[in-house]
């Protein structure tokens, strides 16, 4: 008995406990179990959609697959360390309001004052959290597949190009300045 609860420990599982990351969070947004028909019978994989953010301005999401639900998810976490953007946000909400689409998903978000909260369905809200944006209003429209909503959401408006846009929020492009004659 004591041999057993000894190896259980939290020393020797083996997931990386989320505050051990470089303080980022992971959001396991969504697993499935896909096949696939060979000629020998069903390959049977297990497939993860995870988020990682760490609540201020960087976001990222990945998809990992592989034959069992704890590595598909390890790589998914590992992808989407990778592939890590920053967002330009207003305070803790989104500048203006905006559509976004990938796929037949559609997302609609909306900058909300403070104290709204997060106002989105399941899939939207862990990438808002991860992001680091408090007060938003958002809606999906179409497919809901999770995939397609996390793909769709950080895509939309919240990822403005920051070389473009002054500390402010004015757009740099828009703004001619005229040499003195």
């Amino acid at each position: 008995m004591e041999r057993w609860l000894a190896s259980n420990t939290e020393e020797s599982m083996s997931y990386r406990d989320p505050d051990d990351q470089e303080g980022l969070n992971e959001k396991v947004v969504d697993v499935a179990r896909t096949s696939k028909a060979t000629k020998g019978g069903r390959k049977m994989s297990m497939r993860a959609v995870v988020v990682v953010g760490d609540g201020a301005v960087k976001i990222g999401f990945g998809i990992g697959t592989a034959g069992e639900f704890p590595v598909a998810i390890q790589k998914g976490g590992e992808q989407a360390r990778r592939n890590m953007i920053s967002l330009v946000l207003n305070g803790d909400t989104l500048w203006y309001p905006t559509t976004a689409k990938h796929g037949a998903t559609k997302v609609f978000m909306q900058p909300a004052v403070d104290g709204t909260g997060i106002i989105a369905g399941t899939t939207m809200r862990a990438v808002f959290e991860a992001a680091g944006i408090r007060n938003v209003l958002a809606k999906s429209y179409g497919s809901t597949l999770k995939i397609n909503v996390v793909r769709a959401t950080p895509s939309g408006g919240i990822m403005r190009p920051q070389t473009n846009w002054t500390e402010d929020g004015a757009d740099l492009s828009l703004i001619h300045i005229s040499e003195p004659t």
